[in-house]
């Protein structure tokens, strides 16, 4: 278990807060920041290819919308239960999306990012591996295993496959809110510490897939009988910053729950996300000014978070997080 008195700081798709997210620029200035890892979140091609974007639909996040060549590729898919309208991944080959370029997923509110739009094309995992500095640590997000698994492209082997050669007990980490993929990796031997991600409300998209409307609900797993039974088959978990943070009647952040010590208590590591400094992601309470792309009290909602024990964080700005923590 890391230090909880040094939690690690895990650039949140690289310095996202200053970069288009999942660029070689991004994952580059994160490690310059101060961040001890960071994250890819992966998904497939349609040859195969692990290539890194926050989801398999594209089109907020790369120029394809403006590329006449595949206007005939925009479709409506059900993803892990939701409609969802735009370009995929898996509907082209890597070759074509290597001619793809990155975008600010968040332009209103990150125009200083944005005007990098355009720089840099997309990346694949291999890609991220060849720049990762000796000493970092990544941790890998496995997006929509189930889904991909039906279509026919298994993430778990082409990730196995991908990753074996370089992957050590110290320089990897493999996340994701489907626990079921998380064993199938593990059980090809990679190794590495392997987390699951919770969200605040709902349930994981391979326990709905198989359980439909009876599957078991988040909340069920974050009581102290689920997170000793998750003891015994992950190292950690990964949740939204809402469940570590305590609220007033009227919704205002007034401190921490006891989320992370009922964790701790029952053997597993504890990370957040995502910590970001401007209003629009602050807590109630945090804002300072109007606009939502200012920078509110992020020292006192981020200073709460990493008070509460907390062994990881994730963040798009990875340097704020290492100002408090260097002082």
């Amino acid at each position: 278990m890391t230090s909880a008195a040094r939690p690690l700081v895990i650039g949140h798709r690289g310095a996202s807060g200053y970069r288009p997210e999942h660029t070689a620029a991004a994952y580059r200035l994160a490690f310059r920041l101060g961040a001890d890892a960071v994250e890819p979140d992966i998904v497939a091609s349609k040859d195969g290819v692990l290539v890194l974007r926050h989801e398999n639909e594209i089109s907020g996040t790369t120029d394809v919308a403006d590329r006449p060549e595949f206007a005939g590729r925009r479709t409506t898919k059900t993803i892990d239960g939701a409609r969802v309208t735009g370009w995929f991944t898996e509907d082209f080959t890597w070759d074509e999306l290597a001619t793809l370029r990155a975008r600010e997923r968040l332009p209103q509110l990150r125009q200083s990012a944005a005007s990098f739009d355009g720089t840099a094309g997309i990346l694949r995992l291999r890609d991220l591996v060849d720049l990762m500095p000796a000493d970092a640590l990544m941790v890998a997000e496995i997006k929509h295993a189930t889904y991909f698994a039906s279509i026919g492209l298994p993430l778990e082997e082409l990730f196995a496959s991908e990753i074996r050669d370089w992957a050590t007990s110290e320089n990897l980490i493999v996340e994701s809110f489907e626990q079921s993929v998380l064993g199938q990796i593990r059980e090809r031997g990679i190794p590495g510490r392997f987390v699951y991600l919770l969200e605040a409300a709902g349930s994981a998209p391979d326990l709905r897939a198989r359980f439909g409307r009876k599957a078991l609900p988040y909340s069920a797993q974050l009581t102290n009988a689920g997170l000793a039974r998750l003891a015994g088959e992950v190292d950690g978990i990964s949740v939204d910053k809402k469940l570590l943070l305590r609220t007033d009647a009227s919704g205002a952040v007034v401190g921490s729950t006891d989320l992370v010590k009922r964790a701790h208590a029952a053997g597993l590591e504890v990370y957040t996300w995502t910590l970001r400094a401007e209003n629009r992601f602050l807590g109630k309470g945090m804002q300072r000014g109007s606009a939502a792309r200012d920078f509110g009290d992020w020292r006192r909602e981020f200073r709460i978070i990493l008070d509460s024990g907390i062994d990881g964080v994730f963040a798009d700005q990875p340097d704020l997080v290492r100002e408090l923590l260097d002082r």
